[in-house]
């Protein structure tokens, strides 16, 4: 029995189903191994399901994914959440002129403050409003809602087993392609 959902008759198909995909590939390249294809295919497919899922959300809250990259990584600096624009680039990966222009948007919408550092005149602060973290919040409580129901039929175990193997993956990525967190200058 296939480890892959069918498609019901009333559905147009839009891709084939993992199954089909990786006997396609077999047939055109022998060398194939099912099992590496399977894992790789379903994390490629969940990944941009889930993208969508989270944009949907984030445009239901009226921001983009662009924005709440900035929130999430205000946030993550800690309390009082703020962060020069120059750090703010270099964490999200982005070039000086594309981050001021985010943030001119983002003041724009009340999600951030742009001001002088108190201490010197000549330094920028980014800070998160009021507003900023209460998207940010109500953007996590919708994201753990989904993820909750994505997991659900997932024991605590299995969940557990399941996170360590992805976080083993995600190490083995980093360790061979470093660079791949952030902007590559190679494939621009």
């Amino acid at each position: 029995m296939s480890d892959t959902p069918e498609r019901s008759a009333s559905q147009e198909p839009q891709e084939p189903t993992l199954d089909e995909q990786i006997a396609a590939y077999q047939r055109e390249y022998r060398d194939l191994d099912p099992q590496v294809e399977k894992v790789v295919s379903a994390l490629g497919r969940l990944n941009r399901r889930m993208n969508v899922a989270y944009g949907r959300q984030l445009a239901d809250l009226g921001i983009s994914n662009a924005e709440w990259e900035v929130l999430k990584t205000l946030v993550l600096s800690g309390a009082p959440y703020r962060l020069g624009p120059g750090e703010l680039a270099k964490r999200l990966g982005l070039t000086p002129a594309a981050m001021t222009h985010r943030i001119d948007r983002m003041a724009g919408e009340g999600l951030v403050t742009r001001d002088r550092d108190e201490n010197n005149r000549v330094r920028v602060i980014v800070e998160l409003t009021d507003e900023g973290r209460t998207k940010w919040l109500e953007a996590m409580r919708m994201a753990t809602g989904f993820e909750e129901e994505l997991l659900q039929d997932l024991s605590s175990e299995e969940r557990g087993a399941l996170g360590d193997a992805l976080i083993r993956l995600l190490r083995r990525v980093e360790l061979t392609q470093p660079d791949a967190g952030g902007r590559l200058t190679d494939l621009d």
